[in-house]
């Protein structure tokens, strides 16, 4: 990624990607939300960082001030590449736009249609568990939370299942490596120019699945125009990808490393869904970025159009004017409303198949290995940016 200059003064000058920060934000945002809790930078353009719960979901609610039209926490790198005209709806989209195609894509991701792919993913887990149990090590990150997600939503998409490692690349290129233009460029033309290519055998051959659904569908009496549904499905491509293994990752690297809520969870397994709430709260994986639609003071600060604004939820949800004990991972947590998942009317549409995945993931994980630790003197690597999450986890069981 290069030499980041150095941060000097994480109110007027935060870097996202710098190295501390990555593997350690909870220092900074506790920092940042007692004396700034709405930081700036210049680092790529005017950027502003909202930090405490109460800034955030008010920022996530205001669609007219904040516009969803570029959510890159990024800037995507420029060159002679036609974007989507529609972007990634409905995610990185305004109404009207998002309100039709979030209504498109959200039968995909109901709790019915979920639960239809729960055996499917006991099924991988306990294949990926089987590939590795007799070793007495692994790499939880790498070789487990990084495999399951990427294999459900190529399901979902129609994927052939022996393509999931180069999604999963081209994945990493987009979000991982997102200022690096080499790797930013085949992420994104690796997923579109796939996607591009099946769309045409799709609608000849319809074959079940959400790409030839969202051809066959109609809007208005129109067929769906084919630049939406290739925006639509490189959207669950990258959005349901990164974010779940980051997020499985994360709650295996917090188990490895908290041997009493190892113990606790095995002993107490009708604990699993308030943890895997919990789990999400203590170490959500997204930033999202909005931009600001006109000139707008919010808060005391001028923010002018066309500046980006950080909608920083892992932050909101470690702020502890929202959550009692906010940095304390508190397995029973009652009240946990928190917005690993968004909030308003950007709330993820895939929220049920991640706590499904979740969830399934820690169960067959603790049923199998109810006891393992990071290996000795082993490290311990993070990635950041548009998503926080372990990318290897080595531990010994």
């Amino acid at each position: 990624m290069g030499q980041l200059k150095p941060v000097e003064d994480w109110t007027t000058d935060f870097e996202v990607l710098d190295d501390g920060y990555i593997h350690d934000p909870f220092t900074v945002w506790d920092k940042l939300r007692d004396t700034c809790p709405v930081a700036h930078t210049n680092r790529r353009g005017s950027t502003w960082l909202l930090t405490t719960y109460e800034d955030v979901t008010a920022a996530a609610h205001d669609i007219a001030t904040f516009s969803s039209l570029d959510i890159g926490v990024i800037p995507a790198v420029e060159d002679e590449f036609e974007p989507l005209p529609y972007g990634l709806p409905p995610i990185g989209a305004d109404p009207p736009l998002h309100t039709w195609t979030r209504r498109l894509l959200l039968p995909w991701f109901s709790h019915k249609r979920v639960d239809g792919y729960e055996e499917m993913t006991r099924d991988l887990c306990n294949k990926l568990i089987d590939g590795f149990i007799a070793e007495g090590h692994a790499d939880a990150a790498a070789g487990y939370a990084q495999q399951i997600p990427v294999r459900v939503i190529a399901k979902i998409l129609g994927v052939p299942e022996e393509l999931s490692d180069t999604f999963t690349g081209w994945v990493r290129d987009v979000l991982e490596f997102a200022d690096v233009e080499e790797r930013a460029i085949r992420g994104r033309d690796g997923i579109l120019g796939f996607l591009l290519e099946q769309m045409p055998l799709r609608k000849e051959d319809p074959r079940g699945d959400l790409i030839s659904e969202l051809l066959h569908t109609e809007h208005d009496g129109e067929k769906v125009e084919d630049s939406v549904v290739l925006g639509i499905a490189a959207l669950v491509l990258i959005a349901g990808i990164d974010t779940t293994w980051s997020a499985i990752g994360s709650s295996l690297w917090h188990l490895a490393t908290n041997p009493d809520d190892t113990a606790r969870l095995v002993l107490e397994p009708e604990l699993m869904d308030s943890a895997v709430e919990e789990f999400l709260r203590a170490y959500s994986p997204v930033t999202m970025a909005r931009v600001v639609a006109e000139n707008t003071d919010f808060k005391g600060c001028p923010m002018a159009k066309g500046d980006k604004v950080l909608m920083n939820f892992p932050s909101a949800n470690r702020d502890p004017a929202a959550f009692d004990r906010a940095d304390e991972v508190v397995l029973d947590r009652e009240h946990n409303r928190h917005v690993a998942f968004g909030s308003g009317i950007h709330r993820c549409a895939g929220s049920n198949l991640a706590r499904m995945e979740l969830k399934v993931a820690l169960e067959e994980w603790l049923r199998r290995i109810p006891e393992f630790h990071v290996a000795e003197g082993a490290e311990v690597t993070w990635a950041g940016g548009q998503v926080r999450g372990p990318r290897s986890v080595p531990v010994v069981f």
